[in-house]
């Protein structure tokens, strides 16, 4: 026969496993519920002497941010503008390697910002941008809600807001290890390109070197004239 205490302690494992599982499940779906905030992060490449816009409709009161950041090409910077539905220019930077901005929609409307290469003649650039428009919504809303949130329920709250940090760093250093493997190629090919230069100098140089020195020990044939008295 079984002992009571194991039997217990078999019951307690299994609602613990239980709980896990279950918090487990809930955690996942909130994670794939959507909610009304959005964001677009788009990763394009701008030609030389060129010019991409790009559109969002928001609502009056709105909080956005804007974040880009060159990844390749030339010296890593572009211009970028923003304008309201009216045309009017809410931020202007020119030659801008990376930045944020954060601004409030004051009317509703379709807003546009735009990323300029045009100063550029020879090289593409590579840019990245992440476009947040509005607040993500809480996991558990507190309308309509009478109690405090449960322990479990914490406890998911917490492990979001700790996934969407790693996240936002996982983005952060994904975007810093393609800018240093874009500098290292880069850097490789210009290396590259100085070899093959230093070795066609060197070899022009000695087969010179060689000439030279044969100059100074070949026979110098002289012929003499008899001049008649």
């Amino acid at each position: 026969m079984p002992r009571p205490g194991s039997a217990q302690r078999w019951a307690s494992a299994v609602g613990r496993w239980g709980c896990r599982l279950l918090a487990l499940l809930l955690l996942l779906l909130l994670l794939l519920v959507p909610g009304p905030g959005g964001a677009s992060e788009i990763t394009f490449e701008l030609p030389d002497n060129a010019k991409q816009c790009f559109y969002e409709d928001i609502a009056q009161g709105t909080k956005c941010t804007l974040e880009f950041q060159v990844i390749t090409g030339g010296h890593y910077d572009v211009d970028c503008r923003l304008e309201d539905p009216d045309g009017k220019v809410l931020y202007k930077e020119m030659k801008k390697q990376y930045d944020s901005f954060t601004f409030t929609a004051s009317k509703n409307g379709t807003y546009k910002f735009c990323f300029s290469n045009e100063f550029s003649t020879f090289t593409h650039k590579t840019v990245y941008f992440d476009f947040q428009v509005g607040e993500d919504p809480p996991l558990f809303p507190s309308e309509n809600r009478v109690s405090a949130l449960t322990q479990m329920e914490s406890a998911c709250v917490s492990i979001h807001e700790a996934l969407k940090s790693v996240i936002d760093y996982q983005t952060h250093f994904r975007l810093r290890e393609a800018q240093g493997r874009s500098r290292a190629e880069d850097l490789n090919t210009r290396v590259a390109y100085w070899s093959v230069g230093e070795a066609l100098i060197l070899l022009v140089v000695s087969i010179g070197q060689v000439f030279l020195l044969k100059s100074f020990f070949s026979d110098k044939r002289t012929t003499t004239t008899r001049v008649g008295s």
